[in-house]
């Protein structure tokens, strides 16, 4: 296993993170222990979850993975083992992730409540990486949209939040924090209060990063290598689409679009021709399609780590295994050209 450097921070995190959002309702608590024993032993020590878990969200099943990881711990004694990444919900209209039935944002009384009870579900005093999961602000319809759309409305400002991750850092509740779906303005406006204040500053930012959704690399990319700002990249198979097991319509049995007709940002007729040539390109070099695709993103410098999420052992071993996969230069040139003819069609 490789380890990269988080951040600015002195943690090293396994290239390939063990995503968890499945377990609770895809998966069962003994399916998500047998992940996690297995993910350990191949050495990654980097876990990602939130409070809004498991997906898709609703308010009899928010917090089970958390609570999943929480049992695990208690069962192996391995928590000093693990890196472990949580998020706190951005504004939503949902009410069920508070007590008084608010409405969510991120004020200093709702990320205090929310921390508390991740800490309580996971049975830990210490969270390695605390994320915002999504903005305070309303955004349009992805971190980095091709087509861009300004929206207003209410927000707590930047600097408070900083101020509140300051202060949980200070009370050892967390140790660094980070962003999700999030844009360039908003890591770098972060980072400007951070810096101007010596508080603590945004280690990581968790975006959707794949051969279908390139977006970080038009701005983020360079907010990563200049300012230390390490991509978690998630959904790097497109949510299942970049292994072409839903081609042609098809609904395999227990898959995560099957189930729940999620899927739709990885539907279109663009998004469908490059899957097909990325998988053509696949087999002309040897490579399991789901690994070439992992193993971009693996290679890419700006990369922290890669999210996988897996909701069979086959799947898993499978992904992990990328990290025996090289992209070469002539790959790589491969890759590009079917990227600038089909450029971001899922973002």
């Amino acid at each position: 296993m490789e380890y990269r450097r988080l951040g600015r921070t002195d943690l090293n995190v396994s290239l390939i993170c063990l995503g968890t959002m499945t377990w609770g309702q895809q998966n069962t608590e003994a399916d998500g222990h047998a992940q996690m024993d297995y993910a350990l032993d191949q050495g990654i020590n980097f876990f990602d979850t939130a409070e809004l878990y498991s997906i898709p969200p609703r308010p009899e099943t928010q917090g089970s993975t958390e609570r999943i990881i929480g049992s695990w711990f208690k069962a192996r004694g391995s928590r000093d083992k693990v890196i472990l990444a949580t998020k706190v919900i951005g504004r939503s209209d949902n009410t069920w992730f508070r007590d008084d039935g608010s409405k969510g944002e991120l004020s200093r009384a709702q990320v205090e409540e929310a921390v508390n009870k991740s800490l309580k579900r996971l049975g830990t005093d210490y969270i390695d990486l605390y994320q915002i999961h999504w903005p305070d602000r309303p955004m349009a319809w992805g971190s980095n949209p091709t087509v861009f759309r300004h929206q207003d409305g209410p927000s707590h400002p930047i600097n408070e939040t900083v101020e509140i991750m300051t202060d949980l850092v200070k009370a050892g509740k967390i140790r660094h924090f980070g962003l999700s779906n999030e844009s360039a303005w908003g890591t770098m406006t972060f980072l400007k209060h951070a810096d101007a204040k010596g508080q603590a500053r945004v280690q990581s930012v968790q975006n959707a990063y794949s051969l279908l959704n390139r977006t970080y690399e038009v701005a983020l990319a360079e907010v990563s290598m200049r300012e230390n700002v390490s991509l978690l990249a998630y959904s790097p198979l497109a949510q299942g689409y970049l292994t072409g097991k839903y081609l042609d319509g098809a609904r395999p049995a227990g898959a995560r679009t099957t189930l729940f007709n999620r899927g739709q940002r990885y539907e279109n007729p663009t998004a469908e021709a490059a899957i097909r040539k990325y998988i053509a390109l696949a087999k002309e070099f040897g490579l399991d399609p789901a690994q070439m695709a992992l193993a971009f993103v693996n290679s890419r410098p700006f990369v922290g780590s890669t999210i996988i999420g897996a909701t069979s052992m086959e799947q898993l071993k499978t992904d992990v295994a990328s990290i025996d996969v090289t992209i070469t230069p002539e790959l790589e040139e491969r890759i590009d050209a079917i990227h600038v003819e089909h450029c971001n069609p899922c973002p």
